[in-house]
């Protein structure tokens, strides 16, 4: 089943040429040339505290490590809280140490990172709690931001979350338009389970017939449900009870998502944990 459980999608974060490759992109868009702003700065040794300043789940930690190692190493930084900490109001993240025009250089990217990947995990946490006392398991999906998905589902996972699949390559998904393409359900998974016999086979419906076609197919590995109304997804549970793991997605927010779960969804899956977000309220000051 695509559904990702390991504790990180970014075990040994400093091997990871694709992670290093995304922190040296942010940094060459911020610093372009250089940062002619720190020029003017005499370069002495400082001492700064990186804020939270609202309740949060702490996430990116390694991304600002990376940031202020990547423009020097002489940084030295002592993290106060790890990936996935829930935190007050004006706790303090990060004590860091080192040149002022450094530290000054990265802030923004490093911020950039942390308030972007804690408010998905906020967002995630806040989900999840909502529908603790069901069986669903909260999901994303591909509507991240370009270059950040790995980060972002890592960012799902430390709020709580489960991953789906993670791009086009590792799970056969069977929408709208491939059947409709293929001339059935039926079709579709046939070809499907021929050509990518290994991969796991999702199928989305739009109706209850649509449903009832694909409990008859062998090989589905999970049925997602799409837009349907909290009557017919009650229906859909009971006629897939016992058969095939069912996910409800379409227009699941804040308002919706207990109402889903309540039915005995196996799975809730909603693009809003990455891509409704605010930015939590970050700040890195000089000491």
């Amino acid at each position: 089943m695509p559904v990702r459980n390991q504790p990180s999608l970014f075990l040994n974060l400093s091997m990871n040429k694709e992670f290093q490759k995304i922190v040296d992109l942010a940094l060459d868009e911020d610093l372009g040339s250089g940062d002619v702003s720190a020029s003017l700065l005499a370069d002495k040794q400082i001492s700064a505290t990186i804020i939270c300043r609202e309740s949060a789940v702490i996430c990116g930690i390694e991304f600002a490590q990376a940031t202020f190692d990547s423009l020097d190493k002489e940084i030295e930084i002592s993290w106060q809280v790890k990936d996935g900490d829930l935190v007050e109001p004006s706790q303090i993240l990060a004590i860091l140490s080192g040149s002022s025009r450094s530290i000054i250089s990265g802030e923004r990217t490093a911020l950039n990172f942390l308030q972007t990947l804690s408010a998905v995990a906020t967002q995630t946490k806040l989900m999840v709690d909502k529908i603790a006392h069901t069986k669903a398991k909260l999901l994303d999906t591909r509507k991240t931001l370009p270059g950040l998905r790995l980060a972002q589902k890592y960012a799902v996972k430390c709020g709580g979350g489960v991953n789906h699949r993670l791009g086009l390559y590792d799970c056969v998904m069977l929408k709208e338009n491939h059947i409709m393409a293929s001339g059935s359900i039926t079709n579709a998974v046939k070809k499907a389970k021929e050509q990518f016999p290994k991969l796991d086979l999702i199928v989305e419906v739009e109706t209850l017939d649509q449903l009832e076609e694909v409990l008859t197919l062998d090989g589905v590995t999970r049925v997602l449900c799409d837009n349907f109304s909290h009557k017919k997804l009650l229906q859909a549970v009971q006629m897939a009870s016992g058969k095939l793991p069912l996910e409800a997605s379409g227009n699941i927010d804040l308002d919706t998502l207990v109402t889903a779960a309540e039915t005995g969804v196996d799975f809730i899956s909603t693009g809003s944990i990455t891509k409704n977000i605010k930015a939590v309220d970050l700040s890195l000051r000089f000491s």
